[in-house]
């Protein structure tokens, strides 16, 4: 299982955290094997490609919303495209964890709850110094939290 990035959003749909763990491969083809953040410019032909990491979050939650009410209106759990698998979990307080990987990955449902329970509530939620509410784009500044969710990853993937 390859994991590639994986998101936080608050309550007011602002990204608080972002990590990425690998760069967009090169396929034999010349395609990227990764989904990579493009926009066309003017609705035309000409591709932008490389966009800004708040731009990229949006993007990811814009999709997260979207994919959410048709899943339920559809009735399904999928949240897969051909080039990669979203997971989802939201939490009382409407936090949104959102993680990308390959398709051939099994549900992480699971996973982005044990990053809540064991990672954000432990070293974000429960730290004084840490800001209740993320205004204006404040994010997750918390190094214990960055190294456990690093070693949850780790883990899980040597698992996988």
């Amino acid at each position: 299982m390859v994991v590639y990035s994986f998101y936080i959003f608050d309550r007011h749909a602002e990204c608080i955290y972002t990590r990425r763990w690998l760069p967009p491969l090169m396929s034999s083809t010349g395609k990227t094997s990764r989904p990579s953040s493009q926009a066309y410019v003017n609705g035309g032909g000409q591709v932008r490609s490389g966009l800004s990491a708040e731009d990229d979050a949006k993007l990811i939650f814009g999709t997260v919303f979207s994919l959410r009410n048709m899943v339920r209106k559809l009735g399904g759990e999928d949240d897969r495209t051909s080039q990669y698998k979203l997971h989802y979990y939201e939490t009382p307080t409407n936090t949104k964890f959102v993680m990308l990987t390959d398709t051939k990955s099994g549900s992480m449902r699971i996973a982005l709850q044990q990053i809540y329970v064991n990672c954000y509530v432990e070293y974000v939620v429960k730290n004084p110094l840490s800001p209740v509410e993320h205004p204006g784009g404040i994010g997750v500044d918390n190094e214990l939290f960055e190294a456990s969710l690093e070693q949850f990853v780790d883990r899980v993937l040597n698992a996988a």
